[in-house]
């Protein structure tokens, strides 16, 4: 059961079922090709079945793409530990703890010669930060269901990652506080 172009997955035209989150891409969905007939097998869709529901009860297959679109960022918005956003005069990262947000921030004025965007620069500038370099750390609680505040975040161009910039910049807070 390959997927080839959209019309393979289902037209999406007539979606009278919204995602939660938003339906996953062609090139997603390709990617995912594995587990989306796995979960289309474990709802008792066989691939002869999955062809004739596509052409014969779009809305039905177009339900069960969002779904499954559903179904895949609920799983990595929950494995979400933490996220970052980088400009070139700010980089925040933040811990998504199960009932708020820790953000550790590193600001400096849009003045400045910095570009936190350039990863060698970042390295300088924790070794030797820049004489207007801001550290600052926040907390707050999510206003929405966590997975639904993550996945605003994520479309409003925070990047899921590890911990390592976390804890590097809670490092530089605690030695600018001593």
């Amino acid at each position: 059961m390959k997927l080839k172009n959209d019309a393979d997955i289902c037209s999406l035209k007539h979606l009278s079922m919204m995602p939660k989150y938003r339906l996953l891409t062609l090139a997603e969905l390709e990617s995912l090709e594995k587990e989306f007939i796995d979960y289309l097998v474990v709802n008792g869709i066989v691939a002869e079945d999955w062809l004739l529901m596509k052409k014969n009860d779009i809305e039905q297959a177009e339900a069960i793409v969002a779904t499954f679109s559903d179904v895949v960022f609920e799983a990595i918005l929950r494995k979400a530990k933490y996220l970052e956003v980088r400009g070139s005069h700010f980089m925040y990262t933040y811990q998504c703890n199960e009932n708020n947000l820790v953000l550790v921030a590193m600001e400096v004025p849009e003045s400045a010669a910095v570009d936190f965007t350039n990863p060698s620069y970042v390295a300088q500038a924790m070794k030797s930060p820049p004489s207007s370099l801001s550290v600052y750390t926040s907390t707050k609680p999510y206003h929405k269901v966590r997975e639904l505040e993550l996945f605003d975040m994520l479309q409003a161009g925070c990047e899921l990652t590890d911990d390592k910039l976390f804890k590097a910049l809670c490092l530089v807070l605690a030695e600018n506080n001593q």
